[in-house]
């Protein structure tokens, strides 16, 4: 497999006339590429989401991560970037939203790609990864553990999401959802929601629970990282995109 990438901090228009700051990997392989916007977690823009878009490039993607905290906590190292943002109630839906709609534009503005582009987010990024397919024009969608997408936070919560289950008939593309049968939030049972949810629709969709495994089992810098369903995960991430965003339908579901 050609690897050969080239990675780099970006500034990126957003919908609202600001200039945030992006993660940008792309593979130099010289042949069309799909492209896949990255939405982190809610412990922020980091090295261990920048590693992702690297590992997508590696695997033959176009990948461009927005830094949401861009306007909130601006110049901050990850951690404390996410916990002003937390004190301050969190990212509202519309500007995540519109974010993720300017980095697909950007995608598709740049050389080499063939136009299709996904999105895939972790934590409170898988949540913010369905919503974006739900409004937007994507062509494929995973979500690695998001809850609150059938459930609305307790009250009180520090980062209020409301349940967007009402949506899920506007899905614009196929959804990949990759979930922990230990994970509290979400549990199996909004996991099981969120099924049946896209089946009364009529949807295109896999879910994948693993056992022995909880919330952020992707997170290689994190205890709660689970070699197993990490492998088997990136297994089914790179099979979706490979199918989905491939400028021939009929490619393999593997690169």
């Amino acid at each position: 497999m050609n690897d050969a990438m080239r990675a780099q901090t970006i500034s990126m228009p957003a919908a609202d006339g600001a200039a945030i700051e992006a993660y940008y990997a792309v593979p130099e392989r010289g042949e069309p590429h799909g492209s896949v916007v990255v939405i982190h977690h809610a412990p922020g823009y980091d090295e261990a989401t920048k590693e992702i878009a690297r590992r997508f490039a590696a695997e033959g993607f176009a990948a461009l991560c927005p830094n949401l905290y861009s306007r909130e906590a601006p110049g901050l190292e990850p951690r404390a970037a996410a916990a002003q943002v937390r004190a301050a109630g969190g990212v509202p839906d519309a500007q995540v939203t519109g974010d993720v709609a300017a980095a697909a534009d950007y995608l598709r503005a740049r050389p080499g790609g063939n136009g299709k582009v996904g999105v895939i987010g972790y934590c409170t990024g898988g949540r913010q990864a369905v919503l974006a397919a739900c409004e937007l024009d994507l062509d494929a969608v995973v979500d690695c553990y998001g809850a609150y997408v059938t459930r609305s936070t307790p009250e009180g919560d520090s980062l209020p999401r409301a349940a967007i289950t009402h949506l899920l008939r506007k899905l614009t593309c196929p959804l990949l959802g990759l979930f922990g049968a230990e994970d509290p939030a979400p549990p199996p049972a909004e996991v099981a929601e969120l099924e049946s949810a896209l089946t009364e629709h009529g949807k295109d969709y896999e879910i994948q629970v693993y056992e022995n495994a909880g919330h952020a089992f992707f997170s290689t810098d994190s205890p709660k990282y689970r070699t197993t369903a990490a492998l088997a995960g990136w297994q089914r991430i790179v099979s979706w995109f490979s199918r989905h965003l491939s400028a021939d339908p009929a490619a393999p579901g593997t690169l």
